[in-house]
C-alpha cells in the first residue's frame, strides 16, 4: 500500500481492536501495556469505541507486542505462538506447489500449534473452505483472533500468487458486533455473522500458480508484519471501498451519489440500495473519508490544524474540531506524531 491508496489510510474503530487489547493485557502487565499502547500511537487505555485507529498503529503496537510478550499471536489462543513460529510458517508457504496446497500446509501447520480449535479444509469442485473447528463443541470465539488467522490465510496465498487472491465468503461463528462496517476494510467479500463455525472460503478455479518468493522477499513480507497479510490493498472489495476509492480518485468534496454510481456503472438508485445493504450510505462513506485524509495529514504533514481543517472542507476551524472529536472521540491535536 503507499500513500497515495484509498485503502491505506482508511481507519477502523477501537472497538474492532478491543479484543485484541484484552488479550494482550493477559500477556503483560498494566505497566507494559500503557507503554506498548504509547509507543504504538494508542491512547493509553481505556479506549473510547468511537475512537479511529489507523493502519499504521494497528502494525506498530503488533510489531513492539509480539516480540516483547514472546507470543506471535499475543494471547489471541491459550497457547502462546513462540518467536519464529510465522516465519517457519512462511518458509513452508514458499514451498507449496498450488494454493489448494498453501491452505493444506497452513491448516497442518497450525493443527499443530493451537489447542482450543484446528481447521478443517473441505476441498470440493467449485469451493474450497477453510474452516476453524472448536475441539469442545461450544468454544467463545475470540473475535479478533478468528479474524487474524483468517486474514492470515488471505494474506499468504495473495502474497504466494503475487495478487489479491479473490475470496467468495467469509463466515464468524460470533454475532454481528456494532463495528460490523470494519471487516469491509479487511476481507474483500461479504462476511457473515451468527455462522456454526469460522470459515473463509475460495473458488479454486480462481486460483493462480504460486509464483516463486526469495527468502529476501520472505523476510520483506514479515518485517511488515502484518500490514501485508490483514490489509492486502484489495480492489475487489464491496462498493463501500469501491465508492471511497472512487472519491479518493476524484474531487471527491464536489462529488454526489450520481457521479459514484455512474463511475460503478449502474444506477443511483441501485448503489444506493447496495450501500444500505452493507450499513453504509454515500455521505457516509464520504465523511469517512473526510475523517481519513484528516487524521493522515495531522499524523504525516506539518500543515496546522485550520489548514487541515480548511483542506477538508469546513468553513471555521470550530466546526472541524467539533467534527473530529465526534468522529474519533480525541482532538486533533492528540494525531499528531
Amino acid at each position: 500500500m503507499t500513500r497515495n491508496d484509498p485503502i491505506s489510510l482508511t481507519t477502523v474503530s477501537a472497538a474492532f481492536i478491543q479484543d485484541w487489547l484484552d488479550a494482550l493485557g493477559s500477556r503483560c502487565t498494566v505497566e507494559e501495556m500503557d507503554s506498548l499502547l504509547e509507543r504504538s500511537g494508542l491512547q493509553t487505555s481505556p479506549m473510547a469505541p468511537t475512537q479511529r485507529v489507523t493502519l499504521n498503529e494497528i502494525a506498530r503496537l503488533y510489531q513492539l507486542a509480539a516480540p516483547e510478550t514472546g507470543d506471535e499471536m499475543m494471547g489471541l489462543w491459550s497457547r502462546p505462538i513462540r518467536p519464529r513460529a510465522l516465519q517457519h510458517l512462511v518458509t513452508v508457504q514458499r514451498g507449496a506447489s498450488s494454493l489448494t496446497s498453501a491452505l493444506y500446509r497452513f491448516s497442518t501447520f497450525w493443527n499443530l500449534l493451537l489447542d482450543d480449535f484446528y481447521f478443517d479444509l473441505r476441498n470440493k469442485p467449485d469451493e474450497v473452505e477453510l474452516a476453524l473447528v472448536p475441539y469442545l463443541g461450544e468454544t467463545q470465539p475470540q473475535r479478533f483472533g478468528h479474524m487474524l488467522i483468517l486474514k492470515l490465510a488471505h494474506g499468504l496465498l495473495s502474497w504466494l500468487s503475487g495478487s489479491e487472491t479473490p475470496v467468495q465468503t467469509v463466515c464468524f461463528a460470533f454475532a454481528r458486533p456494532e463495528f460490523a462496517a470494519d471487516y469491509s476494510v479487511v476481507f474483500p467479500c461479504p462476511v457473515e455473522f451468527d455462522t456454526p463455525q469460522t470459515s473463509i472460503r475460495f473458488d479454486p478455479r480462481q486460483f493462480t500458480r504460486p509464483i516463486s518468493r526469495s527468502p529476501a522477499e520472505a523476510s520483506v513480507f514479515l518485517d511488515r508484519a502484518p500490514l501485508d497479510w490483514i490489509f492486502t490493498g484489495s480492489r475487489a472489495h464491496t462498493n463501500s471501498l469501491r465508492v471511497r476509492a472512487f472519491l479518493y480518485g476524484a474531487t471527491w468534496q464536489t462529488c454526489q451519489l450520481p457521479d459514484a454510481a455512474q463511475a460503478l456503472k449502474m444506477t443511483p438508485r441501485t448503489l444506493n440500495r447496495r450501500l444500505k445493504d452493507e450499513g453504509t450510505s454515500f455521505q457516509d462513506i464520504k465523511d469517512a473519508l473526510r475523517r481519513d485524509i484528516a487524521i493522515r495529514s495531522l499524523q504525516q504533514s506539518t500543515d496546522s490544524i485550520d489548514q487541515i481543517a480548511f483542506d477538508t472542507g469546513f468553513s471555521a476551524p470550530a466546526n472541524f474540531h467539533r467534527a473530529f472529536r465526534k468522529w474519533t472521540n480525541r482532538t486533533p491535536g492528540s494525531y499528531r506524531t
